[in-house]
């Protein structure tokens, strides 16, 4: 199974052009089976989706609605787009995570073929001390939302860099702290913002920047992907 998550910079480029295409360029380059996206929302119409449902179609990819808004694209900036082959257990759940800028979680539990997962998108604050409050309500969430007990992934712009502390440092108990993969700034990325983090019997293969010459452009970080199996070694 090949997991990603990809901050999408409100479908701005490096200099700022609204081409939501790239994007979806780039995802389709990827492939995956699901990919969280983050900042997806349209640049300039909020009320408005940022991606044609059926550009999304012919990437082989649909996105899940959470329950608490059927009707919008995703779930405060958080979407997750999945195989169309992908089963969906259950309706995916928004959950607010608040801040300065009103950030969410999208949680979802699916299966891509090999048993039932459950995967967690979220887009987590700047702020210190808001993304530590951000990631203890995510933990909890986790601990009481349907698919409690399943293998499950945590997918996002965690907007932590230290390794250890702070948020990474809260979620080190449960899932650990797999090596950085610098993914931002794309055109030179220094920094690891964005993580894939597994726990419960998902096991992760080496993580990469998925780094392209599309990628580079369509958005200011690049995405980051890994292989996840399920079940004991």
């Amino acid at each position: 199974m090949l997991v990603a998550t990809y901050n999408a910079h409100r479908g701005r480029g490096s200099v700022g052009w609204f081409r939501p295409d790239r994007i979806l360029g780039v995802v389709a380059e990827i492939a995956p089976d699901p990919i969280a996206l983050q900042e997806a929302q349209h640049s300039l119409r909020r009320g408005r989706p940022m991606f044609d449902p059926a550009a999304i179609a012919e990437a082989g990819l649909h996105a899940l609605p959470a329950a608490e808004r059927p009707d919008h694209q995703g779930w405060r900036g958080n979407i997750l787009l999945v195989r169309r082959d992908a089963r969906v257990i259950g309706t995916p759940l928004g959950l607010r995570l608040g801040g300065m800028e009103p950030r969410g979680a999208l949680l979802a539990v699916l299966d891509l073929g090999q048993g039932p997962i459950r995967v967690a998108a979220t887009h987590l604050s700047l702020g210190a001390a808001d993304r530590l409050r951000q990631v203890r309500a995510l933990l909890t969430a986790l601990e009481s939302e349907p698919g409690q007990g399943l293998p499950t992934l945590l997918l996002g712009d965690l907007n932590e860099w230290r390794p250890g502390s702070g948020a990474l440092g809260v979620l080190a108990p449960e899932f650990g702290t797999p090596p950085p993969v610098p993914t931002f700034p794309a055109v030179r990325p220094v920094a690891a913002l964005d993580r894939i983090l597994a726990r419960s019997g998902a096991r992760l293969r080496p993580l990469a920047a998925h780094d392209t010459p599309l990628a580079r452009r369509a958005s200011d970080h690049l995405p980051m992907r890994a292989r996840v199996a399920l079940g004991a070694d």
